[in-house]
C-alpha cells in the first residue's frame, strides 16, 4: 500500500479541525472513516503525527513537518482539476505536438494556433517543422500527435486524409535577367528554358512543383536546389531563377513588390495538403478544432 491523496486530505483536515469528528464534518466523512484513514497513514509512515491531548489531536514534530508538503500536494491536485476540467469560458488544459512540413508550418499553422489559444488560453501547441519525409517519420515514431504534409505520404502503416487545397504560383524577382520580358508573361518555351529554384528531394514543395510543372514542361532545363522555402524566395528576389511556391508563402514579398506572380499559359496550379496520423493516436475535439477537421475524418467512434 502507498500513500494516497485521500489520506493526506484527511490528515490536513484533522490538523485544521483538531478532532476526527470535526474533520469528518469538514470533509463529509464519518468519524470512523477519518480515524481509519489517519491510522493507515501513521502505520505507513511508521510515525505518530499527532499528540492526543484529551479529545483533541495536536500536531507533533512529525506532523508539523508533513503538513506543508501535504498541503502543497493537495493544492497541486486542485490546480490539476481546475485546469483540466473544461468549462464554457476557457476549456481544458491541453498540449499538442503537431508536425508540419515547411510551408504549412511557417504560413498556415501560426494563425490557427493563435485562434485556438484565443478560444482556450489553456491550450498549448508545439509545432515541429520539417520536410514531408521528416514529418511522416515523426508521426510513424509517435514523436508528434498528428502531421500535416504537402505531398502524399509514402510511409507504410499511417492513415492519411485530405486536409485542404493550396494554390501554387510561379514567381520571379526584379533582378531576374529577363525581368522586363517576364512582366509581360512567359510562354511554355520560355518556361522550359528557365532556371528553376527547387527544394531538396523529399520535400513536399519540391514534389508539388514537379507534379504541377513537369506534365507541361517535360523537364527542367536547369535546376538550382536550395534547402528551404525562404531560401528559394530570396533566391527568386535575387534573380537566380523562377520559383513555383504556395501563394501563402510568397504573399509577403509579392505585397512588398519584391516578387511578381508570372502570367503563364499553365492551368491553375494547386496541390492537395494532407493530414496524417498513426493508427494508435486518437484525434480529440480540441485537435480537430485546431486543424479544422470534419467529424468524419479519422472517426474513432
Amino acid at each position: 500500500m502507498h500513500l494516497s491523496l485521500r489520506q493526506l486530505q484527511i490528515f490536513s483536515g484533522i490538523a485544521e479541525a483538531g478532532t476526527t469528528t470535526a474533520a469528518g464534518e469538514l470533509l463529509g466523512l464519518s468519524q470512523s472513516a477519518v480515524s481509519a484513514a489517519l491510522g493507515e497513514l501513521e502505520s505507513l509512515l511508521g510515525l505518530a503525527l499527532f499528540d492526543r491531548v484529551g479529545r483533541r489531536l495536536v500536531l507533533n514534530g512529525h506532523g508539523r513537518a508533513l503538513l506543508p508538503q501535504a498541503r502543497a500536494l493537495l493544492a497541486g491536485m486542485d490546480d490539476i482539476e481546475r485546469r483540466f476540467r473544461a468549462d464554457s469560458q476557457t476549456g481544458a488544459a491541453v498540449q499538442w505536438q503537431v508536425g508540419a512540413s515547411t510551408t504549412i508550418g511557417n504560413y498556415l499553422m501560426p494563425a490557427r494556433i493563435a485562434d485556438l489559444q484565443e478560444r482556450n488560453p489553456n491550450a498549448h501547441v508545439e509545432l515541429v517543422i520539417g520536410n514531408t519525409r521528416e514529418v511522416t517519420t515523426a508521426v510513424q515514431r509517435l514523436e508528434v500527435d498528428i502531421g500535416l504534409i504537402e505531398g502524399p505520404s509514402h510511409e507504410p502503416g499511417l492513415e492519411v486524409a485530405p486536409w485542404q487545397h493550396d494554390e501554387l504560383v510561379v514567381v520571379f524577382g526584379g533582378r531576374h535577367p529577363l525581368a522586363a520580358a517576364l512582366r509581360k508573361g512567359a510562354d511554355l518555351a520560355q518556361l522550359r528554358q528557365a532556371r528553376w529554384l527547387l527544394r531538396e528531394p523529399g520535400s513536399g514543395t519540391r514534389e508539388a512543383a514537379e507534379q504541377a510543372l513537369l506534365p507541361h514542361l517535360q523537364g527542367f532545363a536547369e535546376v538550382l536546389q536550395l534547402g528551404g522555402t525562404e531560401a528559394i524566395k530570396q533566391g527568386a528576389v535575387a534573380g537566380l531563377g523562377l520559383a513555383c511556391l504556395s501563394r501563402h508563402a510568397v504573399a509577403d514579398l509579392v505585397t512588398l513588390g519584391k516578387l511578381q506572380v508570372l502570367d503563364t499559359p499553365l492551368p491553375p496550379l494547386q496541390r492537395q495538403l494532407w493530414v496524417v496520423r498513426h493508427p494508435g493516436k486518437r484525434v480529440p475535439a480540441s485537435l480537430r478544432q485546431l486543424l479544422g477537421l470534419a467529424a468524419d475524418v479519422f472517426n474513432d467512434d
